[in-house]
């Protein structure tokens, strides 16, 4: 605690010489050593606390200036060591400065009343007239507010939301707070805020009621024509470029920016939003729009990228603005792409073209939904061999900007998963019962207003039968451990293992794929014990990373129903074909992707290089900018999975007959 002490006469006589004055210099309290050396035009009033100021900031351009208090109003206030503060026009109240921080050339800083900040803050996400309302608070993660919109039948969520409100209550405060190390130059008016330590804010209209919460880790950038209201933004972000937000949450390692607007919505970890419009949207984990025209409005979205000019719509008004929309993680829309909610679009499906049938096409995944004389047609699993979503798939983790310690987001990258793979296995019971009831010289059948030819059902059966293959050979290599440890002794702990935790249902929330069984276990815990919500975000990580023994459980139990036999049933031979299976449906899937990477080097990606030249020169050229197939990073990545995947699935064989023998 720092101890204070009033001022010395002769440093009152000081401060006055300098042009400073008070409303009663006995409300001015200083640190022992204290200097009123570096103090010029600053008026005191209500109760203001000074440190020490000794420290020299080097700026752009090697201009150095000494911390001190200059040209500024300070109404109770308390300021930090070796602070520099300069040039405010009106006044800074009720605010306590942390050490090091620099604020220059800003109009006014100021706390009014009680402030929770923005902590407690409802964000009424996916629907415009209310129903789904979160209340934000500084350390809300994704699971957790996926649990508070699309759980509130659950009485866990009233438990969840008094937690919550609690935390706002303890965050009451009738100062506000600027970090150590902060920068702030060039802004208008923030008004009840908090900034963390090393925020920069820089050219900001207007911050009011909202939470920067960052650190020297992860600083926030807040950027020239900013205006925030009702806001909570996490470490590692960025806003900048005249951004408009409005009641939203904002999660750890995001961009907002380049007049991006958003209103009262939610994004979490590496969203990206710039040029478009938000309105009332759950962002799960890497969802980008990088486009002026387009426009996400009253949906969730997770790992999505929405091309230019993409409009969802819920203008089908009848009580107001009451419809929504679900696109499953990794869907992808093109240019000009339009979607009429309420709707439901699977995971990793392609949209191209315009869509005003509703569609809830969510048991068939991977699939692209495309537009064809204005009626909606649907190709099933034809996504699975993508190359540019394949490449999306690898670069996601890559991308992730968070630098924090404190992650707030569990994040799972697989492509693959119980979850989606779930929802293949409805995908085939779907298409095989199109086959069946179709006429015989039909070519083809509507499915949910969408149009699926007969050769696309079987197409879609054939590749959704290779993805649960591919799943499971993995999980039984991944459980054999092949390369280094006695194979009897890890068959045997694989046989003996009943755990029954991830069979059944699954669930996606907001990118951290978790058992249905366990997440209601956890609502109920929530329902029924007083556990505190960092509790509460822990349980949610023990999740997260108990994903590899629920997945096992889930794809051991899809292969017994396979096999009509127990895994304690199975015989040498049993998991010899598994790897075989797996072996065939990864090389052939690759050799697919590689065959639709290919079409990137065909003569039609040639067009436009070579400009001055002959058909040689355009080769040459196109060679020196964009190289040659073989040698493109990502064409030799997928020959290397090949080849890896080769011998594990030839040494595991061997090793499987050599035991058998």
């Amino acid at each position: 605690m720092t101890n204070y002490r009033p001022l010395l006469d002769k440093e009152i006589a000081t401060l006055t010489v300098y042009g400073c004055s008070a409303e009663d210099w006995k409300q001015v309290l200083v640190v022992e050593d204290f200097s009123a050396s570096y103090f010029y035009n600053v008026h005191f009033s209500g109760n203001v606390y000074l440190g020490t100021y000794t420290k020299v900031f080097e700026l752009l351009g090697g201009v150095k200036k000494h911390s001190g208090i200059f040209n500024c109003h300070l109404h109770n206030c308390v300021i930090g060591n070796d602070v520099f503060i300069d040039k405010i026009n009106n006044y800074i109240a009720n605010f306590e400065i942390g050490d090091e921080a620099y604020i220059d050339n800003v109009n006014l800083v100021l706390t009014e009343g009680e402030s929770t900040f923005g902590n407690g803050a409802k964000v009424p996400v996916m629907i415009e007239a209310g129903g789904r309302e979160v209340p934000i608070f500084d350390q809300l993660s994704a699971p957790l507010a996926y649990m508070l919109t699309f759980y509130r039948y659950n009485k866990a969520i009233e438990a969840l939301e008094g937690k919550i409100t609690n935390y706002a209550d303890s965050q009451k405060s009738n100062k506000g707070s600027i970090g150590k190390n902060a920068r702030i130059t060039n802004c208008d008016s923030l008004k009840n805020v908090r900034v963390g330590d090393f925020a920069v804010i820089e050219g900001v209209l207007l911050l009011e009621n909202g939470t920067i919460n960052c650190d020297e880790q992860a600083p926030v950038y807040i950027g020239r024509g900013v205006q925030c209201t009702n806001f909570i933004i996490n470490s590692g972000t960025t806003v900048s470029e005249s951004a408009l937000i409005s009641n939203c949450f904002v999660g750890q390692g995001c961009i907002i920016s380049k007049q991006f607007s958003a209103i009262d919505s939610l994004f979490f970890a590496n969203c990206q939003g710039l040029h478009g419009e938000a309105v009332s949207i759950f962002a799960g984990p890497y969802t980008v729009t990088h486009h002026k025209s387009t426009l996400m409005l009253t949906a969730s979205y997770s790992f999505m990228n929405a091309g230019s000019g993409t409009n969802f719509s819920n203008h089908m008004y009848k009580l107001g603005p009451v419809h929504q929309g679900i696109t499953e993680r990794g869907v992808k829309t093109s240019s000009d792409s339009y979607i009429m909610w309420p709707a439901k679009i699977g995971a990793f499906t392609v949209v191209l073209g315009r869509h005003k049938g509703n569609p809830d096409i969510s048991n068939l995944p991977f699939s692209y939904l495309l537009e064809n004389d204005g009626e909606s047609s649907l190709l099933p699993g034809i996504n699975l061999h993508s190359a540019g979503t394949i490449r999306d798939v690898q670069k996601w983790p890559k991308r992730d900007t968070r630098t924090d310690e404190k992650k707030l987001d569990s994040i799972n990258f697989d492509f693959l998963s119980p979850y989606t793979l779930s929802k293949a296995l409805k995908g085939i019971e779907i298409l095989n019962g199109l086959l069946l009831t179709m006429d015989a010289s039909a070519s083809f059948v509507w499915y949910q207003n969408c149009k699926i030819k007969r050769s696309s059902i079987k197409k879609g059966i054939e590749l959704y039968e290779m993805a649960i293959d591919k799943f499971i050979g993995e999980k039984v290599v991944e459980r054999l451990k092949y390369e280094h440890n006695d194979l009897k002794e890890n068959l045997l702990k694989l046989l003996l293992d009943d755990s029954d935790v991830g069979v059944g249902e699954w669930v996606d929330m907001a990118a951290l794929i978790a058992p249905q069984k366990a997440v209601e276990g956890l609502l109920n815990k929530i329902s029924n014990e007083n556990i505190p919500i960092e509790a509460i975000q822990n349980n949610l990580s023990e999740i997260h990373a108990a994903y590899s023994d629920f997945s096992w459980n889930w794809a051991k139990d899809i292969l017994e129903k396979q096999l009509g036999k127990s895994v304690v049933e199975m015989e040498i031979q049993d998991f010899v074909s598994v790897i075989e299976k797996w072996k065939k449906s990864v090389l052939t899937f690759n050799d697919l992707i590689l065959r639709d990477a290919k079409k990137e080097f065909n003569a039609v990606s040639r067009t436009g290089f070579g400009m001055d030249g002959d058909d040689t020169d355009k080769q040459l050229d196109f060679d020196a900018v964009r190289g040659t197939f073989d040698e493109n990073a990502f064409v030799k990545e997928i020959n290397a999975q090949m080849n890896k995947t080769t011998e594990i699935a030839d040494k595991q064989i061997a090793r499987l007959v050599n035991l058998k023998n």
